[in-house]
């Protein structure tokens, strides 16, 4: 039909979800069933993209601005339907891409620029576990809030595995830890400039009063705000723990130039006396004491081995000579995060879990409760 890429995930039925092949006008899909998914990468059509959704009767200036604009983490109302735009993480880089959500009654459209791995991730989980998407639309776009910011939080993750390495590195010095240092310093501002407005964006989504969202679906938003809270105290605490690390890089330097100037000023110490020796028997005059001697070099050398090592005594009694301490590490990060860019979508339980399984178990613990502790009888309230 057109160069964008569409596709559709249709809810048949609670027990069947399939991939369908999109309609040339968006006013002929199929309004039977449940839900609709619609994802679309425009690949630069624009105009086409605005023309195929104005059947949907989205505000014709977000839809541009997804379409067009890089916008940070939001949510807004529009009374007919809702927009919440989300950040995720690439699986090729640690950077981020936008996905705008439009949702409606029943239908959801995400908006993104090239591959996603979030989508591609929970679409599959959807395809091969029907069961799984048996609530509304809103819940839909509230467990791919929870995989995209969730992949934002494995940032985080990778940055606590190797923290120590950094800190070993920083304390030996390694010549490479600024450039380490730096890498995960820019990993981290680049996560950390869209989970924090995701934070916001959730917050919001999750205190919505719009009739759009259910609430199961308000239930999933908080879970995935709590997740991009966890992210941004994380992000937060991994900014700090940088600086207390370059810190302690500047620490075990000057540390370390100190020590050299101990080693300098141990051999000039040492070697003064042996040079003031050695002048004052070089001097040119007949009157010194064993000039006339055939040995009088032995005595002198044995002199000078004497004062070089009282004075070497003195440095060690004083403590000034001691093994280096002080933890060598080679390069820890010299690549910075990527490895969280590379670990696969992350799909926990509580995304996975069947619309109805939590409030049959809630109700199955209330009874188990009830009948472990029955309620007192009018005659004991007596």
């Amino acid at each position: 039909m057109t160069s964008m890429n569409v596709r559709f995930l249709h809810q048949i039925s609670r027990k069947r979800i399939e991939e369908s092949t999109p309609p040339a006008n968006l006013a002929d899909r199929d309004t039977d069933g449940g839900w609709l998914w619609i994802d679309i990468d425009p690949k630069g059509e624009i105009d086409q993209v605005v023309d195929y959704l104005t059947p949907l009767a989205l505000d014709q200036l977000a839809v541009r601005d997804a379409l067009e604009d890089l916008d940070a983490p939001k949510f807004d109302d529009f009374g007919s339907h809702l927009l919440l735009i989300l950040h995720g993480l690439r699986d090729d880089a640690v950077a981020t891409y936008e996905v705008d959500c439009f949702l409606t009654e029943n239908v959801l459209v995400t908006i993104h620029h090239g591959r996603s791995p979030s989508i591609d991730a929970l679409w599959s989980r959807y395809l091969l576990t029907p069961e799984v998407g048996a609530g509304t639309v809103d819940e839909v776009l509230a467990r791919l809030a929870d995989v995209l910011t969730r992949r934002l939080s494995s940032v985080v993750d990778r940055f606590d595995q190797e923290i120590d390495g950094l800190v070993d590195a920083a304390l030996g010095t390694s010549p490479h830890v600024l450039e380490s240092l730096t890498a995960v310093r820019t990993d981290v501002a680049v996560v950390r400039r869209a989970a924090l407005p995701q934070r916001e964006a959730l917050d919001a989504a999750s205190r919505s009063d719009s009739p759009l969202i259910s609430p199961p679906g308000h239930r999933r938003l908080t879970d995935a705000f709590d997740v991009a809270v966890r992210s941004g105290h994380g992000l937060d605490a991994a900014r700090a723990a940088l600086s207390e690390t370059l810190d302690a890089y500047r620490g075990a330097e000057a540390r370390q130039a100190t020590e050299v100037s101990k080693v300098l000023t141990i051999y000039a110490a040492v070697m003064l006396p042996l040079t003031l020796i050695v002048g004052f028997f070089g001097m040119n005059f007949e009157e010194l004491p064993m000039t006339d001697r055939t040995n009088g070099w032995i005595l002198v050398s044995i002199v000078m081995a004497v004062v070089a090592t009282l004075s070497l005594g003195m440095f060690i009694g004083a403590g000034w000579m001691r093994r280096p301490s002080g933890r060598s590490a080679g390069r820890a990060l010299g690549k910075g995060l990527i490895e969280a860019a590379l670990a696969p979508v992350e799909l926990v339980g509580s995304v996975l879990v069947v619309p109805g399984e939590a409030a049959r178990s809630a109700n199955a613990r209330r009874r188990r409760r009830k009948a472990e502790n029955p309620a007192p009888s009018e005659d004991q309230s007596r």
